[in-house]
């Protein structure tokens, strides 16, 4: 078995962003030496997500906008803590905190539409996004 961890640093200029990770993911399977095994990618705080969908604008803001819709802007019980990021912490559990992903001959094995990404909702400062790469050479 092999494996291999990388971490990719995530620093956003906005405080919401969706960020495709689909190639940086891509060659760090490729030059993990697995050819066969699985890829997790996981989001190593809180208030953002990993998540698997299309690479189309409008379906971006969809989710965005769906995001607000379930877990808006707005009071809530973490905000008394000193945070004001409650609707970020809500919208990691909606969208998802990690994905694995298959690993063929020795690359993603996606669908034709399928893009690994990022989704920040608290953003404005450097964060990590694990890669761990795990399988048969």
């Amino acid at each position: 078995m092999t494996t291999r961890t990388e971490y990719l640093v995530m620093n956003t200029a906005r405080p919401r962003e969706f960020v495709n990770l689909t190639e940086p993911v891509r060659r760090i399977v490729r030059g993990s030496g697995v050819r066969d095994g699985l890829v997790l990618v996981s989001s190593m705080h809180i208030t953002a997500a990993v998540y698997v969908n299309d690479n189309e604008s409008g379906l971006l803001r969809d989710i965005s906008a769906w995001a607000d819709r379930l877990a808006p802007p707005g009071e809530y019980e973490h905000h008394r803590t000193g945070e004001t990021n409650g609707d970020a912490h809500l919208k990691n559990l909606l969208l998802g905190h990690q994905v694995v992903l298959p690993v063929t001959e020795g690359d993603l094995d996606l669908g034709p539409w399928e893009q690994v990404f990022y989704a920040e909702f608290d953003g404005r400062r450097p964060k990590r996004v694990l890669v761990k790469v795990v399988g048969d050479p």
